[in-house]
């Protein structure tokens, strides 16, 4: 991933989560479940913080275009959402537990993505 698509993308992810946030603390209030409501917050929090982590990997690979393990947690992040996030909004809506099945796989991506940035963080800031 390039820094412009990481940083483009971070930014436009980062602007979806508020708008969800806003649109489940409002639109939603007292149409989801107590529970469900929170699986969309976790969902919200998940999908806000790894936007920003998106961006911070953008922000490296202004200065290390190279970084190789950075791009790769860059995509390791939006894919994350993707599953992660993407999964739960859908559970909360629908009430679909089959959906909570492709969870998981979003969570790994989140963990690799952070595994991925670490490496590339040591290995680029080394030179």
């Amino acid at each position: 991933m390039t820094a412009r698509l990481a940083l483009t993308m971070g930014a436009l992810l980062a602007l979806v989560a508020v708008a969800l946030g806003a649109f489940g603390a409002h639109a939603l209030k007292g149409r989801l479940e107590p529970g469900m409501a929170t699986v969309w917050q976790t969902a919200v929090q998940y999908h806000g913080w790894h936007a920003l982590a998106l961006v911070a990997a953008g922000l490296l690979l202004l200065h290390r275009p190279d970084a190789g393990a950075i791009a790769a947690a860059a995509w390791l992040f939006a894919a994350g959402v993707v599953l992660f996030s993407g999964s739960l909004y859908l559970l909360a809506l629908t009430g679909m537990r089959g959906l909570g099945a492709v969870t998981p796989f979003g969570g790994f991506a989140f963990l690799a993505g952070w595994a991925a940035f670490a490496w590339g963080a040591w290995r680029t800031l080394e030179r």
